[in-house]
């Protein structure tokens, strides 16, 4: 795992070789992490925590930005351990408690090879969910933290966007492999094209992505020109 600054004493990225997670501390000391890696990656991330000086107890939450494995797999472990609080949007909820399927994508030729790359990633295992979460939606981090609701990739995915800050976490509707561009592997491929011109026209200072590297600079003009690019990885 890397563990890279974005935004100092503020916002870092672990970097797994498969997706990532953000680690956000507000003023107070308290932590909130984006995303939790897959399943054997608790340890990694309180390791990660404890090399920026802070202790694994100020974990005070865990919002997971959509069901997939990739993303939820150590939330389960890390809450139980340290008694963090488990967000997800409600519709994303069953699934991540295993009481429903994950939703299967439709997937574009070229993206099959790639989808099965990524379930080379253990499974989550089922990971309680302690607050079911809407669109517009304020969470006490980051100085009001504005849930986006963001269908497409999964029905309950979700974006987070701290206004005060400048900052977006757009999950996997949005990646950043070699381009910015819509994510792949999506259960309704218009509705989260529909949901990227949405979470583009928040404008952000900073995007951060549930697959490549983060947007510091002339970002809102990257995403709002990505949101009618085609992605060229095929």
């Amino acid at each position: 795992m890397d563990l890279v600054e974005i935004l100092p004493d503020q916002l870092h990225m672990l970097r797994f070789p498969i997706g990532q997670a953000y680690l956000w501390q507000d003023a107070d000391g308290s932590l909130t992490l984006v995303d939790a890696g897959h399943a054997t990656s608790a340890p990694t991330i309180e390791e990660a925590i404890r090399s920026l000086g802070h202790s694994p107890e100020r974990l005070k939450a865990i919002v997971l930005t959509h069901c997939h494995r990739d993303h939820v797999g150590a939330a389960n472990e890390l809450a139980g351990r340290w008694g963090a609080q488990v967000l997800a949007h409600r519709l994303e909820a069953p699934v991540i408690r295993g009481e429903q399927p994950v939703p299967e994508p439709v997937l574009l030729d070229w993206e099959i090879p790639l989808y099965e790359h990524g379930l080379t990633v253990p499974e989550a295992p089922p990971t309680r969910v302690d607050r079911e979460v809407e669109d517009g939606e304020v969470l006490p981090f980051g100085d009001g933290a504005v849930v986006v609701h963001s269908p497409g990739h999964t029905p309950g995915s979700i974006g987070i966007h701290l206004p005060r800050q400048g900052v977006l976490f757009t999950g996997d509707c949005v990646a950043g492999v070699g381009q910015v561009m819509l994510g792949v592997f999506n259960v309704d491929r218009e509705q989260a094209r529909a949901s990227f011109r949405r979470l583009a026209s928040l404008a952000p200072s900073v995007a951060c992505f549930g697959h490549g590297d983060p947007l510091t600079k002339d970002t809102a003009s990257i995403l709002r020109t990505a949101t009618t690019a085609e992605p060229i990885l095929h």
